[in-house]
């Protein structure tokens, strides 16, 4: 895939989902207008939400699972970007992100809904609001290797896979009844949710 012997061992010590999990929260919070591809991260050693997912995704087809990523869309806030993956039957998740509550879950949803759902009550913005409204549908980035040949190396930004989840249907989490009754997060969850919070 292009990766040199070191940089493929590497991925491939990683061994499990949650060891691609446990490799991300290493890294520092990468702060920057940045979209960098796989090989990057591996030799700059931190990421962002984006860049976390698509090393994610990358690390997983590495262990044999197809590079998927899902688009988290919000409002008053920004999107979040995971890689999600199936074992036994049931979804699970690998995130790179600010907040302490939207990182990994465990393969035990039976449904990428069911799976999005999981991440709703931990999806806040700063002032305490649930900001979590529709997700998109899995995107293999496998079919990226024609159209961008030498993606996962490469040393320019990949702006294109976040212009690509923007354009994918989304489907919507709530009916605006239950939107307009939504409450805050009391201060305690959105504490907690901040731990380990790096600012812009």
């Amino acid at each position: 895939m292009g990766f040199t012997t070191r940089e493929w061992r590497a991925l491939r010590a990683l061994r499990t989902p949650v060891g691609i999990q446990r490799a991300l929260e290493a890294m520092p919070y990468h702060v920057g207008a940045t979209a960098w591809s796989p090989r990057r991260v591996l030799r700059e050693e931190t990421a962002h939400c984006l860049e976390g997912a698509v090393f994610a995704a990358v690390a997983l087809r590495a262990l044999g699972f197809p590079p998927l990523l899902l688009d988290l869309e919000a409002v008053q806030d920004t999107d979040h970007v995971i890689a999600v993956y199936r074992q036994r039957g049931h979804w699970g998740a690998i995130g790179k992100s600010n907040f302490s509550g939207l990182r990994y879950r465990e393969p035990v949803y039976r449904s990428v809904r069911e799976l999005v759902v999981s991440y709703f009550e931990n999806y806040v913005n700063l002032r305490g609001e649930r900001t979590l409204r529709a997700y998109s549908r899995p995107i293999n980035l496998a079919r990226f290797d024609r159209t961008h040949p030498g993606w996962m190396t490469s040393a320019d930004d990949l702006w294109w896979i976040p212009e690509r989840l923007v354009r994918v249907p989304h489907t919507r989490l709530l009916p605006e009844a239950v939107i307009r009754s939504l409450t805050r997060v009391d201060r305690r969850s959105l504490t907690a949710g901040l731990v380990g919070y790096r600012e812009h």
